[in-house]
């Protein structure tokens, strides 16, 4: 699978990694897979930030909605008519790290060591986000992380599981169920959990 950027800041809970291409992140609450030092170990994290700006610190992007003889450009025309666009803007994804995998096996909780800056992400395809998905204990860490939308977050990647699996309603019943255990003291964010997560 082809890798869709590389890690910039990383952390024991977290990591920051640069799209190579612009505009083009996971979607909130995917499952991503940074690549490690140790051979065979990679670390798991659900996207829970996307952003686009510009390249330079402190930076700024500016207007480009307008050309110097009037012409105006919308949305896409804009980047179609400025190619540079690309050279002068970065997207970045942030991610909750919440396992590993070791030695063929799946691991949800935190590794002993954050994935380097600079190495590898790659995107979960199907069959590994539900092969990680299939235990829920990850769920807790993602419920009561500190400075990220967990209930969004997690709301997300219980829908991108299901949307994954065969067995789509019975994994739903089962998060459900994981979710009221977890929150049995606390209704309200269960039931808005819940209702984020019920199929259409």
């Amino acid at each position: 699978m082809q890798r869709i950027g590389e890690v910039i800041e990383s952390s024991t809970t977290r990591f920051t990694a640069g799209a190579y291409e612009l505009l083009e992140a996971p979607p909130f609450g995917s499952l991503v897979r940074a690549q490690t030092r140790s051979e065979g170990m990679a670390i798991y994290g659900l996207v829970y930030e996307i952003r686009t700006g510009s390249k330079e610190p402190g930076g700024r992007a500016v207007m480009r909605g307008r050309t110097y003889s009037g012409r105006n450009l919308y949305d896409g025309e804009i980047y179609h008519e400025h190619p540079d666009l690309a050279e002068v803007l970065q997207t970045e994804f942030s991610a909750i790290t919440v396992g590993f995998r070791e030695g063929g096996r799946c691991y949800q909780y935190l590794p002993p060591h954050p994935p380097p800056v600079h190495y590898s992400v790659y995107p979960s395809d199907d069959a590994e986000l539900a092969e990680f998905c299939e235990s829920s204990d990850f769920f807790r860490g993602v419920l009561f992380a500190a400075q990220i939308p967990s209930d969004e977050l997690l709301s997300a990647a219980i829908r991108a599981t299901a949307r994954a699996r065969p067995d789509s309603r019975d994994y739903l019943v089962r998060a459900g169920r994981e979710l009221a255990s977890l929150l049995k003291d606390d209704y309200d964010r269960l039931t808005a959990i819940l209702r984020r997560i019920k199929p259409a």
